[in-house]
C-alpha cells in the first residue's frame, strides 16, 4: 500500500516544484546617491547608463547627443515600460531612421535583463523590452520591416549588485548590415 501511495503522491511533488519556478525574484533595495550628475557627457559614457543603448555607428551617423547621464533611467526591476527619457532618445533615433542620414536603414533591438530570476523569465522580459522599443519607434514612423526584435535575457549580464543590474536592464539598438 505504501508503494501505491508513493506512486500517486510523487507526481504532485514534481508538479508543485515545477509551478514554483516562475516566481519573480525579490528586488534588492538601493541606497540613493547624493552626487549631482553632469549635464552633458560624451556618448560612450552615457550609453552605458541608458536603458536604451544606442550603437556607436548610429550615434555618429545621426550626430546624437544625450544629456543628464547619471540621472538617465534604466528599466525598472521586472518592467518593460519606457520612461520619458527613453522615449526622448527613441524619438531622436526615429527621426534619423525616417528622415535623417540613416533613412531606410534597419536596426536590431536587443532586449536584456539582469541575472535575477529564471532564465526563461528573463528571456521573455528582454523580448518585452525590445518589443516596447519596437512599438514606440513604429509609432514614430519607422517601418516595422526595419525593426528586428530579439532577446538576450540575462545571457550577457555583468552586474553583481543593483548598480550593475541597472546596466543589464536595457535595450541595445544596433545598425543592421
Amino acid at each position: 500500500m505504501k508503494k501505491v501511495a508513493l506512486v500517486l503522491v510523487a507526481p504532485l511533488f514534481v508538479l508543485a516544484a515545477a509551478c514554483g519556478g516562475d516566481k519573480k525574484p525579490a528586488e534588492t533595495p538601493t541606497q540613493p546617491t547624493s552626487e549631482a550628475p553632469p549635464s552633458v557627457t560624451s556618448a560612450p559614457a552615457e550609453k552605458e547608463k541608458m536603458a536604451v543603448n544606442v550603437d556607436d555607428a548610429i550615434l555618429k551617423a545621426c550626430n546624437l547627443k544625450f544629456s543628464n547621464v547619471e540621472e538617465a533611467p534604466k528599466f525598472d526591476f521586472d518592467s518593460e515600460q519606457l520612461t520619458e527619457s527613453e522615449k526622448a532618445v527613441l524619438e531622436q533615433v526615429a527621426k534619423c531612421l525616417t528622415t535623417g542620414p540613416l533613412k531606410g536603414r534597419a536596426v536590431d533591438l536587443v532586449g536584456r535583463a539582469d541575472p535575477r530570476g529564471e532564465t526563461e523569465y528573463n528571456m521573455t522580459l528582454g523580448a518585452k523590452r525590445a518589443r516596447a522599443a519596437h512599438t514606440f519607434l513604429a509609432g514614430l514612423g519607422v517601418g516595422s520591416d526595419k525593426l528586428f526584435d530579439t532577446s538576450r535575457g540575462e545571457l550577457d549580464a555583468t552586474g553583481t549588485d543593483e548598480q550593475g543590474w541597472k546596466k543589464d536592464r536595457r535595450v541595445d539598438i544596433k545598425l543592421r548590415n
